[in-house]
């Protein structure tokens, strides 16, 4: 098989893996590409630059029989795998032309998990040693995996995943019923407890499919807030389900559930950075977010009794929880009202989003708006409308060929 059909079936294979991103890398440059401090991501950096890694597949043969994977074992699908040279001379080429900055590589599992691993490293030092890639690489571990072979890996990569793939284990014992989450929560663990700043430098990630299983948005944060608590995750990645099988125990989906993926993404973000737990935004009587509105939002407007907090003296924390008020915007606050005192036209300037925070607020004791005009029905309409004004837009891994 050439290797511009093998790039082309492992590249769209790989697509369907979202824990792809990264950060927080410090690897040494001793050759071509560079890992800086300020990171290497498939999608968009802080600074809102968009930056490419190649995502590839090392081979979509597998074993398994994942009733969601279009991989499975029992699917009828071209099938590829990549030479370890053949993977180090895209990445170097993809690289020179300026297409990419850095590499995800992941594998169906072929053979057994060991063999498969032993693969995965194979390619990544020759990578490194003959082809001197300083690169970001992002890589996938596989489950049942020897330990030693887990640690060999993380010295080569600066991000490990393991996905999880379901919330709970009795959905992995329906849909994928050659997985164990405690395989998976091994490796997690292996990382957490790495003692050396070259082992897995970026730290560790996750997936979780969304939609494809009955568990609610309230058991799926849950157990994000779980592993952050237990293995120190830089991120867990939502990946909206996708309908490419059919199988009984499987929802038949027209589209994927992106909005849900949205929202879990949004609350995963208040839990990481925005100090609020998953009690604080849903229970076992509310245990899904609402569509219309985003978490923080929601939760706004269930704790009416909070609000408004006064910008000129409230704390950080307080600020943080105010809707249409970010991390950068609130620090933002707190270093200007020690210099100045601060107005409206002061809050829009700093990057506040007033639309949204302005029923929540008060600035020198003063309201935006007609302090009457506040009342939840009014306030809730008018953040709905907001919201519906917006684009959605969702982040795709982009071809490598003309469709």
């Amino acid at each position: 098989m050439e290797l511009k059909e093998k790039l082309k079936i492992l590249s769209d294979s790989a697509k369907y893996d979202a824990s792809c991103s990264s950060s927080g890398s410090y690897r040494k440059n001793n050759g071509i590409g560079n890992a800086a401090p300020a990171g290497i991501c498939h999608s968009f950096s802080s600074d809102g630059r968009c930056i490419s890694l190649l995502k590839i597949l090392l081979t979509n043969c597998c074993i398994f029989d994942c009733k969601y994977c279009i991989n499975r074992k029992t699917n009828n699908i071209k099938r590829a795998i990549f030479t370890s040279e053949e993977i180090c001379n895209l990445t170097i080429n993809f690289y020179k032309r300026n297409y990419i900055e850095g590499l995800f590589l992941s594998s169906g599992i072929i053979k057994n998990p060991d063999y498969t691993m032993e693969l995965l490293i194979e390619t990544i030092t020759l990578l490194r040693n003959k082809y001197h890639f300083s690169g970001y690489i992002h890589a996938k571990a596989i489950p049942g995996a020897n330990n030693n072979l887990v640690k060999k890996l993380g010295l080569l990569v600066d991000r490990l995943s393991a996905n999880i793939e379901l919330p709970t284990e009795e959905s992995i014992k329906l849909l994928a019923p050659n997985k164990n989450s405690n395989k998976v929560e091994n490796i997690m663990n292996l990382i957490k407890n790495s003692k050396s700043r070259k082992f897995v430098p970026a730290g560790q990630s996750t997936q979780m499919i969304i939609g494809a299983s009955k568990e609610s948005d309230y058991e799926i944060i849950s157990k994000s807030e779980y592993m952050y608590n237990k293995y120190n995750l830089k991120r867990v990645f939502y990946s909206a389900y996708i309908s490419v099988n059919k199988d009984k125990y499987l929802p038949t989906l027209e589209l994927p559930p992106l909005k849900r993926e949205n929202r879990l993404y949004q609350a995963d973000w208040l839990l990481r950075f925005y100090g609020f737990k998953t009690n604080d935004l849903l229970d076992q009587n509310n245990p899904n977010f609402n569509i219309l509105l985003d978490p923080k939002a929601n939760w706004a407007l269930k704790h009416m009794e909070e609000f408004p907090k006064e910008i000129t003296t409230c704390t950080y924390n307080d600020l943080l929880k105010i809707p249409g008020i970010g991390l950068k915007s609130a620090k933002r606050i707190i270093t200007s009202r020690n210099k100045f005192k601060i107005n409206f036209n002061d809050l829009k300037n700093m990057g506040i989003v007033l639309k949204r925070a302005k029923y929540f607020i008060t600035c020198n004791g003063k309201y935006f708006i007609d302090s009457s005009l506040l009342k939840k029905q009014f306030i809730e309409t008018n953040l709905i409308l907001e919201d519906k004004e917006k684009i959605n837009k969702s982040i795709t891994q982009l071809s490598l060929f003309n469709e």
